[in-house]
């Protein structure tokens, strides 16, 4: 995808993440974290950036926005292994993303980083673990991207069928 370097507002992200801050979780634990980084400031953003891999640092290097989602794998509520965890921060996620589109921005979640540099290079303690990059801003122009992320970018998206996704009583193949 395509995007913009205009910076996103501060207002504009405060309501992207306050989204994401409303999301049900298990016995509400919130197992969510997430550390973000601007192009205002390079240094910061470039600890984030150097984690993804090299493919998504490709489209990405304009964007003015990089998240990366934690999730808290040991259940604060009673101090056992939250297995909801991951379910949890996708819910959060994609109230982030629903509401990030809502605001007219672009999104675009990526599991292509390395998930040890960033739990080394951005301090992220156990019990905490890295779960996916998210890159935040408004559409660019396809035509900045090299022609084969172009390519990509202006090909349909397909989605699965529905009889290969939901099933009636019991699961089938």
């Amino acid at each position: 995808m395509a995007f913009s370097s205009q910076p996103i507002e501060n207002n504009i992200l405060e309501e992207v993440f306050r989204a994401a801050m409303l999301a049900p979780s298990s016995n509400n634990t919130q197992p969510w974290r997430f550390i973000y980084a601007t192009q205002e400031n390079p240094e910061e953003f470039n600890l984030l950036f150097s984690c993804l891999a090299e493919g998504n640092q490709r489209w990405v290097k304009d964007a003015p926005v990089l998240i990366l989602s934690v999730a808290e794998t040991i259940s604060s509520y009673k101090n056992q292994p939250n297995r909801y965890a991951w379910h949890d921060i996708g819910l959060a996620t994609a109230m982030l993303l629903t509401q990030a589109q809502a605001m007219g921005l672009n999104t675009h979640v990526m599991g292509g980083f390395d998930a040890a540099k960033a739990q080394k290079l951005l301090e992220i303690p156990e019990p905490y673990q890295p779960v996916a990059m998210i890159v935040l801003g408004y559409h660019g122009n396809p035509d900045d991207l090299p022609d084969d992320l172009k390519k990509r970018e202006l090909s349909p998206r397909n989605r699965k069928s529905d009889q290969e996704v939901i099933f009636k009583s019991k699961f089938q193949r």
